[in-house]
């Protein structure tokens, strides 16, 4: 019987560490914070919190954080198909992470939802992405100034589609339409569960135009097939020339957050855990290179200082949907 000493065993790992070509200073730093991370997606794949997931996987693995992720995917509503779920079947799971964000806490408010954002933990904002407004290439409306004049003559005959109702995406429409002189209520939006969905539509020209996050436009624009007429940021997106609302003359600003949550019933240890995770998922070379390639803001908070700025949000967005006749 082969005896395996501890030194054999080493051996052994490393020998299996090269077939896998797992970055060595994984192992430098030795054990990951997590085994395992259950990732929670309240959303369809293929969008915004979709590719947060996804993006927070490869820098912990890469980075030797996370052993492995396991993913869910439940879309629909703005998050709050899935978030009632979260709470429901994740309680006090100290190693379940969700993403979310400004959409949700729209969503909850628009679906007067029983469950909302504070019955998650609050760990970490992440990132900030300014809203872009496009059209098809091959559409009626080709520029800021048609999009404009047609939302004058007629908010309605406006069609625009994109996430949830009462998300960013649909506060920011109804901004638009304020600042131009018109109702709010007027508003053309039309919801979808996904990315993919909403872009088929505006490609296929079903809808007038679309509003999102740069990243989740950024193929098509690339291809031809979409045109950027506007965007919502206090400045221009780097590296892509488009103007913002406010040089086409249209005080509005307005950017889609992002963030991940715990599950609720964790303790206080197992919560700086988590917000431990985070920051250094947020300090690696990966999550970097992830925010200058999807072209999103850094916008890193945690802890009480992300408790407070939610709360603050919530009160925000109320405000908003009141205009818009959603809350």
């Amino acid at each position: 019987k082969m005896k395996t000493t501890r030194r054999d065993f080493l051996t052994y790992g490393s020998a299996f560490a090269l077939v896998n070509s797992v970055p060595s200073f994984a192992f430098a730093q030795g054990k990951p914070l997590f085994e395992s991370i259950n990732m929670f997606i309240p959303a369809a794949p293929g969008g915004g919190w979709d590719s947060t997931g996804r993006a927070i996987e490869v820098a912990a693995k890469d980075a030797g954080l996370v052993g492995s992720f396991q993913f869910e995917n439940v879309g629909g509503a703005g998050g709050m198909v899935g978030l009632p779920r979260f709470v429901n079947q994740r309680k006090g799971q100290a190693n379940a992470l969700m993403v979310g964000g400004s959409v949700m806490v729209g969503a909850a408010i628009t679906n007067k939802s029983p469950v909302t954002m504070s019955d998650v933990t609050p760990i970490a904002c992440l990132t900030e992405e300014a809203g872009i407004i496009v059209v098809p290439t091959d559409g009626k409306i080709k520029t800021w100034k048609d999009f404009e004049e047609a939302i004058k003559a007629n908010p309605k005959s406006v069609s625009v589609a994109r996430g949830s109702a009462g998300g960013t995406d649909h506060q920011l429409l109804g901004l638009i339409i304020k600042a131009l002189g018109k109702n709010p209520r007027d508003a053309a939006y039309v919801a979808f569960a996904g990315g993919g969905p909403a872009n088929a539509a505006i490609l296929g020209g079903q809808v007038v135009a679309g509003i999102s996050g740069y990243s989740e436009f950024a193929e098509q624009i690339k291809a031809g097939k979409m045109k950027a007429i506007a965007v919502s940021g206090n400045k221009r997106i780097p590296g892509v020339d488009v103007p913002t609302l406010k040089e086409l003359g249209v005080n509005v600003t307005a950017a889609n957050w992002r963030g991940i949550f715990g599950a609720p019933g964790i303790n206080a240890a197992q919560k700086t855990a988590l917000i431990e995770l985070a920051t250094k998922i947020h300090a690696t070379k990966g999550w970097a290179e992830t925010l200058e390639k999807r072209k999103w803001t850094d916008a890193f908070v945690a802890g009480a200082a992300f408790d407070a700025q939610l709360k603050k949000y919530i009160a925000e967005t109320e405000t908003v949907l009141k205009e818009l006749g959603l809350a």
